[in-house]
C-alpha cells in the first residue's frame, strides 16, 4: 500500500515519530461523550425534501447553553443524503437579521436559479425553495452546505450554519467499505463569552481568519468513538471552521485515505497524519488492530503563516501551540479481521488544457496604513491577481466543454496559507511548485502555502452561468479574495 508525504499530497502531512511521542504530551481530556448525530433526512423515490430554517435559538453546545445560528436548531446542521439521480427540494427560510442564502459545496449542479446559485440574496422573513437535479453520473462523496451571502459568510458559517450533504453511491458498495462502521465528523469551532454568545473577532484577528478557543466534533467536546477488535472504522470528516487548519493524527493507528473533497480514489494510502485546511473533507478507514484501549484523536498545532512579524496572538489569532484532543477511540468487542479494500474508485487521467491561466493571490494593505488604521478595518483587503472582488465585474470566462489549468501562485507578502474553492466543477491538481503529483485524486479546494505555486486543471461540464471561486478562510473572501468565473456555452 503507497504512502505519501507531506509534500506528495495536498491534503496529507506526514511526520515522524509523531505515535512514538504523543502519548507523552500532556493533554486535558474532560468528560468524553457519545458522538453527537443530527437529524438525518434522506431521499425516498427520487425525491430528498425537507424544510430548513436558519435562525438564532439556544441550543446546547460542548454541555453548555449556547445562543448561535443555526439551521432548524441543531448543531451541526441535519444531515441530507440523497444519490444520483435525485432531485432535492430545500424550503428555505431566512429568520436571521441578516441576508443570506445557501451553497452546496462540492455538488456538480447548475449554479443558476435556485440551485447553487451564491448571487441569490434571501432577505430576513423571506423564503426560497432551492430546487435541484443531482446528475446521474454525480460521484458519491462527502460533500456540505453553507451560507455565502458575500460579507456575511464568515460571521454565518463561525456562529454555526454548516451541514453535511452525503451522496450515497459507488465508493459506498465496495464490500469493505460496506462492512465499516461508519461515523460523521463535523469539525468546528466557536468563540463564546460567559452568556453563550459568539465573540465579534476584531479587524486584527479578521486578516488572518478568525478561529475559536473551543474546538468540537459535532458540537461536543472529546466526542466517544468505539471501534470493534478486527473492525474497519470509516471517518468521514468535514472541516467547517471558517479559518482554522485541523492536522490530525490518532494515536497509534495509520489512518487509510479513501477519499478526498471530490469522491473516492483509485486505492487507500496510508499516513500518519491528515492535515484539512478550512472546506476541505476525507474519508479515511481506521484498522482495529491495536491492543485494546482508549486512543485520542488529536490535531497537531499548525503553522499556516501571516502577520509573522508581530506574532499571531498579538493580532487576536487563537492558533492553538499544542496538541489538543478531538475524540477519543475506544475498543468495544471483537469481531473477525476485517481487511482493507485494495482497489476503490478509479480516477479518470484529464487531457491536457486548452487554456493556461495564472491568478496570484494576496493581502493588500493601503498605504500609509498602521494599527489604528488596521484596528478599524480600513486599507484591508485581499486579492486574485491584485482586485478585490466587484459583484458587477466577470473576472475569468471559460467555454463549456473545455479543460483548462490554473496557476495558483501565493504572492502574499506575509506568506499566508490561502485554501482555493471552486464552486460547481472539480478539479485535479497537476503539480506543486512544479512538482508533479503523484496521485490522481478529485478535489473542490486546494492548499496553497506561502510562496507556493499549484497547478490544477478544471474540466468545465455541463453547466453554463456565473459561479465563483474564492479563498476559503472566509474572512479572507469577505474581504475581497473572490472572482467571478463566467462558464459560457459554444451557442
Amino acid at each position: 500500500m503507497p504512502k505519501i508525504n507531506r509534500r506528495q499530497f495536498l491534503v496529507l502531512s506526514v511526520a515522524s515519530a509523531v505515535t512514538a511521542s504523543v502519548t507523552n504530551w500532556t493533554i486535558a481530556q474532560g468528560n468524553k461523550t457519545p458522538a453527537a448525530s443530527s437529524k438525518l433526512y434522506k431521499s425516498a423515490n427520487g425525491l430528498l425534501e425537507l424544510n430548513l430554517e436558519a435562525g438564532i435559538r439556544p441550543v446546547t453546545l460542548a454541555g453548555r447553553q449556547a445562543y448561535l445560528m443555526s439551521y432548524n436548531g441543531q448543531i451541526p446542521a441535519p444531515r441530507l443524503e440523497a444519490k444520483a439521480g435525485d432531485t432535492a427540494r430545500i424550503h428555505f427560510t431566512n429568520n436571521l437579521s441578516q441576508s443570506t442564502n445557501l451553497h452546496y459545496h462540492g455538488l456538480h449542479v447548475p449554479p443558476t436559479g435556485n440551485a447553487d446559485n451564491p448571487f441569490l440574496s434571501i432577505e430576513p422573513g423571506e423564503s426560497l425553495t432551492y430546487e435541484f437535479i443531482i446528475p446521474k453520473n454525480h460521484p458519491s462523496g462527502t460533500f456540505w452546505y453553507h451560507p455565502h451571502h458575500h460579507g456575511y459568510v464568515a460571521e454565518q458559517l463561525f456562529a454555526g450554519l454548516a451541514g453535511l450533504f452525503i451522496v450515497r453511491g459507488e465508493l459506498d458498495e465496495i464490500p469493505e467499505i460496506q462492512a465499516a462502521k461508519e461515523e460523521f465528523l463535523v469539525l468546528k469551532d466557536f468563540d463564546l463569552d460567559e452568556s453563550g454568545r459568539i465573540i465579534s473577532p476584531n479587524h486584527m484577528a479578521m486578516m488572518l481568519g478568525r478561529e475559536g478557543q473551543l474546538l468540537t466534533v459535532n458540537g461536543q467536546v472529546n466526542s466517544n468513538l468505539s471501534i470493534a477488535k478486527g473492525g474497519l472504522l470509516r471517518l468521514r470528516i468535514l472541516n467547517a471552521s471558517p479559518s482554522r487548519f485541523y492536522r490530525l493524527s490518532l494515536e497509534n493507528h495509520p489512518l487509510y485515505l479513501i477519499a478526498t473533497d471530490g469522491g473516492g480514489i483509485n486505492a487507500p494510502v496510508e499516513l500518519e497524519e491528515l492535515l484539512l485546511a478550512p472546506g476541505e473533507r476525507a474519508e479515511v478507514l481506521v484498522r482495529g488492530e491495536k491492543e485494546p484501549g482508549q486512543y485520542r484523536l488529536l490535531t497537531l498545532p499548525y503553522d499556516r503563516g501571516g502577520m509573522g512579524m508581530m506574532g499571531g496572538h498579538m493580532m487576536g489569532n487563537s492558533t492553538q501551540s499544542r496538541p489538543q484532543v478531538l475524540a477519543t477511540l475506544t475498543y468495544q468487542g471483537s469481531v473477525a479481521t476485517l481487511p482493507l479494500p485494495k482497489q476503490l474508485i478509479s480516477v479518470e487521467t484529464l487531457p491536457e488544457p486548452e487554456t493556461v491561466r495564472r491568478f496570484e493571490l494576496s493581502m493588500a494593505m493601503g498605504s500609509g496604513m498602521g494599527m489604528g488604521m488596521m484596528g478599524s478595518g480600513r486599507g484591508m483587503s485581499f486579492t486574485f491577481n491584485g482586485q478585490t472582488f466587484d459583484m458587477d465585474r466577470i473576472d475569468t470566462q471559460v467555454k463549456l466543454n473545455t479543460i483548462e489549468d490554473w496557476e495558483l501562485i501565493n504572492v502574499d507578502p506575509d506568506r499566508m496559507a490561502h485554501p482555493f474553492h471552486l464552486h460547481i466543477n472539480r478539479f485535479q491538481i497537476v503539480s506543486r511548485n512544479g512538482q508533479p503529483e503523484p496521485y490522481r485524486v478529485w478535489k473542490d479546494t486546494v492548499l496553497v502555502r506561502g510562496g507556493e505555486s499549484v497547478r490544477i486543471r478544471i474540466p468545465f461540464r455541463d453547466f453554463a452561468g456565473k459561479t465563483v471561486y474564492h479563498c476559503h478562510i472566509l474572512d479572507h473572501e469577505d474581504l475581497g479574495m473572490m472572482g467571478i468565473v463566467e462558464i459560457k456555452s459554444a451557442a
